[in-house]
């Protein structure tokens, strides 16, 4: 009877193991099986390749909103969403089609190569410590264009970006789908930049886990995006953590915002700002603006232009596009991202 019972709880750990498991194959348009091919959950370390026959398994929790991504040399890349995990995934792999861009040289070019790979460097890694470690191995894949009219500066890559941060032991293979800065003036300056925005899907791996480089890891997190949002799932707040301001007067965010609660991730509703509290700096459609502080000196502000979004399990969110940082939350880029599953067991 000990024996039976012990089965039992084996093939039921194993179960309920299994139910975060999405399995699947992925061959080419002739039905034939892909083997190597990277499949990923973006922004995180759980990753894995196919086997000889395309088949490949991956821990996978459909409520956290990740995205799947599998990608392989000489294919289109595939992004994937809202996945069953009780069904295989069968996946049909596109051949690309051969995309090099040509590289133009115009004479009496305003700015050069250097100047624009510093400026990449600045608002892609960041200027902090950890983004002035972080090195990118294939620079020169990276294409530069200037659009002198809008004056509006883009970067693209045909090739994922190889990144190595040394201070966090993570490589970060980052495929950029945009990156954009725009200024108020012809000019290559950071002084003179009015907005920048860049974004892409990621793919972590761990490449040193010493004691000094898990406490450079801890001591990133703290202060974060990451943490905020999770905190704000958790309606922890606090001197030691954030607390939330309008202009240096303290406010109480349990007043500020509904959160409903679900098995899997939790649903914000931001209530109406008293009148007059809202300072748009010249942005449309603001529902409230307030002014955040990490540990009472760390400060940033946030504004919304959402009236309600979710935050998932990692502490990702569903509106990273209507929800924007300025201050020293916004200063921290690829070179201080951590894997979204950081700290999750």
């Amino acid at each position: 009877m000990k024996n039976l019972c012990l089965l039992f709880f084996l093939f039921f750990t194993v179960t309920l193991f299994s139910q975060n498991i999405l399995k699947g194959k992925i061959s080419n348009k002739d039905n034939v099986p892909l083997d190597g091919v990277n499949i990923y959950l973006d922004g995180t370390t759980i990753s894995t390749i196919s086997d000889d026959n395309g088949n490949f398994a991956i821990k996978y929790e459909p409520n956290a909103n990740n995205i799947v991504v599998i990608s392989s040399m000489g294919y289109q890349t595939e992004y994937l969403t809202g996945l069953d995990v009780s069904k295989p995934l069968n996946v049909v792999m596109t051949v690309s089609e051969n995309e090099l861009k040509e590289v133009v040289i115009t004479k009496n070019e305003l700015f050069t190569r250097a100047q624009k790979l510093k400026l990449f460097r600045e608002y892609f890694l960041g200027k902090t410590a950890n983004g002035k470690s972080s090195i990118i191995q294939n620079e020169s894949d990276l294409q530069f264009k200037y659009d002198k009219d809008n004056l509006v500066f883009t970067a693209t890559s045909n090739k994922p970006l190889t990144i190595v941060n040394a201070f966090l032991g993570y490589k970060i293979d980052f495929e950029l789908v945009v990156f954009e800065i725009a200024f108020n003036k012809l000019s290559i300056n950071s002084k003179d930049v009015i907005k920048n925005f860049y974004g892409g899907v990621s793919k972590f791996e761990e490449i040193d886990n010493s004691a000094a480089t898990l406490e450079r890891r801890e001591k990133t997190f703290q202060g974060s995006q990451i943490q905020f949002f999770r905190n704000f799932a958790k309606k922890e707040w606090g001197i030691k953590k954030f607390i939330l301001l309008n202009d240096d007067q303290s406010v109480d965010p349990l007043k500020r915002f509904t959160i409903i609660e679900e098995e899997d991730y939790v649903k914000v509703e931001i209530l109406p700002q008293p009148k007059g509290e809202v300072k748009n700096d010249n942005l449309k459609d603001v529902v409230a603006s307030y002014n955040i502080a990490y540990n009472r000196h760390e400060e940033s502000k946030i504004t919304f232009q959402t009236d309600s979004f979710y935050i998932y399990k990692y502490g990702n969110n569903s509106n990273i596009e209507s929800i924007l940082f300025s201050g020293k939350i916004s200063e921290k880029k690829v070179g201080d991202m951590l894997p979204l599953n950081y700290g999750i067991k």
